[in-house]
């Protein structure tokens, strides 16, 4: 896959939204009682951040913890430390029922970045991408075309997108594809 991949918008010119692989990241899905204080204990030793809320995502000085289901949350840490996370769970919630993995070479992030970012993503998935809808510091799970992903804002025309790695291909060829056909005007030039 490309490092890097610029599209310009239909009227051509300047670059208006850019679209590339961040390449590798620690990823551990962690299952359990996200209300138990031992798993929030481990999550926050980690990641250095808060548990995060029902659709939300957290940042810390280790990494970031995101909730993708009542049950469930995704890590996002530097990558090769995903193994001694992992560890680091299971010892911290030994005897409690969870389930910890890591997902790092199953998983792909791509970076899209532009004054129209939201608007391209709106124009690739069925998700109500309305800032109301999803503002900064939430992650919404739903579809990219035709694959599973998960996006999330991290600032003013800045969006991470998590799919798996064996699709990652179709997903940033369709950004890249739905970036050259410009923007529709739906959400402004706010990104």
């Amino acid at each position: 896959m490309a490092e890097a991949a610029m599209a310009a918008g239909a009227a051509g010119g300047a670059v208006s939204v850019t679209v590339r692989d961040l390449g590798p990241q620690g990823m551990v899905t962690l299952r359990g009682d996200l209300a138990d204080a031992a798993l929030a204990a481990v999550v926050t030793d980690i990641t250095g951040a808060p548990m995060p809320g029902p659709r939300g995502i957290t940042r810390g000085s280790g990494g970031a913890a995101a909730w993708m289901s009542p049950d469930e949350l995704m890590l996002f840490l530097p990558a090769g430390t995903a193994g001694a996370a992992v560890a680091r769970i299971g010892a911290a919630l030994e005897g409690r029922h969870h389930l910890a993995l890591d997902v790092s070479d199953a998983r792909a992030v791509l970076a899209v970045e532009g004054a129209w970012a939201r608007e391209l993503l709106a124009k690739c998935s069925p998700a109500d991408l309305h800032p109301d809808s999803l503002p900064e510091g939430e992650i919404r799970r739903t579809r990219l075309g035709q694959v599973a992903a998960a996006f999330w804002c991290e600032g003013d025309g800045i969006w991470r997108v998590i799919v798996f790695r064996s699709v990652a291909g179709y997903a940033q060829a369709l950004l890249e594809r739905s970036a050259g056909d410009g923007p529709v005007g739906v959400f402004g030039t706010a990104g």
